[in-house]
């Protein structure tokens, strides 16, 4: 096993070294939403969840990747209940697998910008899925000011774009890292590491070309509030129906 994950690592390794060429030779600055679906009972999820480890350090010039790990519940009846899952997140999986014609949702699977999906552990897919994205169009979307405010946060973003189609801006409260040690389940024994982890997702405004816009951003049972306890905000533009995601930004909190 130990053997089998160090060969993963180093085929990762390689295939984020390729597409920093690739994509550093197309000139491309954009940030890219990596959605993760992913569970502490699925053996098969730990080599995704490094996997997007390594994307969150960035690793690719001239990108910036914005990922997000979002823990599915429908694997909590084999003996571990995932401390990190919600009903929220295997839900718009769920979406994505009728949108992506589907026979059901599955893990670990990404979700590039909402437009390309793979087994979470291919490096090859990503590779493929960012040289794709490469050629999209993007919008801007930046955060201009946030401000604590009760049970929340006040947020003024602005977007700089005119979408054929309305896009829903949608907020996620996520933390930086957790760890767990699995006790029962498929990787019972096991101690798991994951990045940037939701916490909670909402759709906070709707946009339909350039301007400014105020939202607040309401904190899930549990947050921690204070400041410097390793959390941060992802903001992102979706097609309505969890089309495609045409802009992204985050920042910490």
């Amino acid at each position: 096993m130990r053997n089998w994950f160090i060969a993963l690592l180093a085929v990762a390794g390689f295939v984020l070294f390729q597409i920093s060429g690739a994509v550093a030779q197309a000139d491309v600055d954009k940030p890219v939403l990596v959605e993760l679906f992913t569970s502490e009972g699925c053996s098969s999820c730990p080599p995704a969840d490094i996997l997007l480890q390594r994307l969150d350090r960035q690793p690719i010039a001239g990108v910036h990747l914005i990922v997000l790990s979002e823990h599915v519940d429908y694997w909590n009846h084999l003996g571990w209940k995932d401390p990190y899952s919600s009903r929220l997140y295997s839900e718009r999986q769920s979406i994505y697998a009728r949108r992506f014609g589907l026979d059901g949702p599955y893990t670990p699977q990404m979700v590039l910008n909402g437009r390309d999906q793979f087994v979470g552990s291919d490096g090859s897919a990503l590779e493929r899925a960012l040289r794709n994205d490469a050629r999209r169009e993007h919008f801007g979307l930046r955060i201009v000011s946030s401000v604590p405010a009760r049970e929340g946060i006040d947020v003024k973003f602005a977007f700089a774009g005119n979408p054929l189609k309305p896009l829903d801006i949608l907020a996620v409260l996520a933390d930086d890292a957790d760890r767990s040690n699995v006790l029962r389940g498929e990787n019972g024994g096991r101690k798991l590491q994951h990045v940037s982890v939701a916490r909670s997702i909402a759709r906070v405004a709707t946009v339909t070309d350039d301007g400014e816009h105020s939202v607040h951003i309401s904190f899930p049972e549990g947050f921690p509030t204070s400041s410097g306890t390793g959390h941060h905000l992802i903001l992102f533009a979706q097609e309505q129906r969890q089309g495609a995601i045409l802009g992204a930004t985050t920042m910490p909190l």
